[in-house]
């Protein structure tokens, strides 16, 4: 199974004794004071789904909640735990997708990467793209037994604050900031302080997609990302999530030493120690 997966061919496999298919989907809600929250997508879920699917909790068993972070990693047992008991086991096969812009479904995607997990899959323009072909929808919560997913933790794939810290100074790494170029620049911000990490170049996630909400061509994708391949990625957002769109790409385009900063401008910019630059202050 590719890694990026069709409506056509998801509809062709949904029986499969192996296939599990999740919605991984994070509902955002507004505020009037221009600031939001992000809130479970269970109740979107609950409305109409992909049949089969079963609903993988960012907000709840997928993080941990005792973290100020949010979507902060739970431990590698607690997630594979977590996938356990959606059916997700050792020997399973993976279809993630989201209702939007297929960056939830992307965490969940590299959560199993981080767990020892090979055998995931997006789904190509996520629930979109299963409604624009006019393919049913149920509201059947999804009922699968327990199984066992091991986890073979790989901790290369999970940056943290100390090693972002020093590829200031060393420059070990490529840093990737996924956000939109207003976030980057320093010209918007939802965080404790605008702008950017020295250093770091901006690939906004949201570009990886095309009008529909598929992902561009590979060709597209490569020019958008023409580092060396064998070279250290660190991508990073505000929590994570658009980071992990961005390390999923950079992954099927054969990078073989990415990762996410999973914590991002949630953690970085709330310590006034940590360096961050912008147009507006270029020393904040």
């Amino acid at each position: 199974m590719d890694s990026l997966v069709t409506a056509d061919w998801l509809s062709q496999h949904l029986d499969d004794p192996d296939l599990v298919v999740l919605d991984c989907s994070v509902t955002t809600l507004s505020e009037d004071d221009g600031s939001y929250h992000n809130v479970s997508g269970l109740a979107e879920y609950n409305k109409g789904h992909i049949p089969t699917a079963g609903f993988a909790d960012l907000k709840g068993d997928l993080c941990d909640g005792s973290s100020p972070i949010e979507f902060a990693l739970p431990t590698p047992e607690q997630f594979c735990a977590a996938m356990g008991a959606l059916g997700v086991g050792d020997d399973s096969r993976v279809v993630l997708y989201d209702t939007s812009y297929s960056a939830w479904a992307a965490r969940v995607w590299w959560m199993l990467r981080w767990v020892g997990f090979d055998h995931a899959a997006l789904l190509d323009g996520g629930l979109k793209a299963w409604i624009d072909e006019e393919r049913a929808l149920s509201t059947e919560p999804a009922s699968r037994p327990t199984k066992q997913l091991t986890a073979s933790p790989r901790p290369e794939l999970i940056a943290d604050r100390d090693e972002v810290l020093a590829n200031i100074d060393d420059h070990h790494a490529r840093l990737i900031d996924t956000l939109p170029e207003a976030y980057y620049r320093g010209e918007a911000s939802i965080y404790s302080r605008p702008g950017h990490i020295p250093g770091a170049a901006n690939i906004c996630a949201l570009d990886l997609l095309d009008e529909s909400g598929h992902f561009k061509s590979k060709q597209e994708l490569a020019a958008m990302h023409p580092q060396d391949h064998n070279a250290r990625a660190i991508t990073y957002c505000g929590g994570g999530i658009m980071a992990s769109a961005s390390a999923f790409i950079m992954t099927r385009l054969g990078f073989t030493d990415v990762a996410v900063y999973t914590a991002s401008l949630q953690e970085w910019t709330t310590d006034p120690s940590n360096p961050m630059v912008s147009d507006i202050n270029q020393n904040s």
